[in-house]
């Protein structure tokens, strides 16, 4: 039998996404959430041993949204909409999107911020006849920066 604390681990399917006017859309899975540090390689001239590596900056990979293919809530589904059918005669518009992970109560165990996120990708599943599943789109976010809020 496991210990008390095997059962504060979080599990991944209790989570929720939050959206900058505090809109918060179900989503079936969340993915993308990644930080690497790049860095510089220099070498020293006449040390053959080793290199010297330097911070460079960090990146992140793009948020990926999935759920089943259904009317978002009007102010989200408009801003996806605008955003990827642009013509880009208007600016971009940006929103913050929090994600939660809840614990058993709903309440939050840790929250991760991406500021400044925008739609640049927008797909549904392939339509199967011999498929019986549900149809799932994905909605893929850039953004600026990548928080541990909590």
């Amino acid at each position: 039998m496991g210990n008390e604390t095997d059962r504060d681990l979080p599990v991944a399917f209790y989570f929720e996404v939050e959206f900058g006017e505090q809109i918060k859309v179900p989503f079936k899975e969340v993915s993308g959430l990644s930080v690497e540090m790049e860095t510089e390689t220099i070498q020293e001239g006449g040390v053959n041993e080793y290199d010297y590596k330097f911070p460079k900056q960090l990146k992140h990979g793009n948020l990926v949204l999935k759920r089943a293919l259904l009317p978002l809530t009007n102010s989200i589904e408009t801003w996806i909409c605008q955003s990827l059918g642009n013509d880009f005669t208007l600016p971009v518009v940006t929103k913050n999107i929090l994600i939660h992970l809840l614990n058993e109560n709903g309440k939050s165990l840790r929250v991760w911020g991406c500021s400044g996120a925008y739609p640049v990708k927008w797909e549904v599943d392939n339509f199967d006849s011999e498929k019986n599943g549900i149809i799932i789109e994905s909605v893929e976010f850039t953004y600026l920066k990548q928080t541990r809020v909590m």
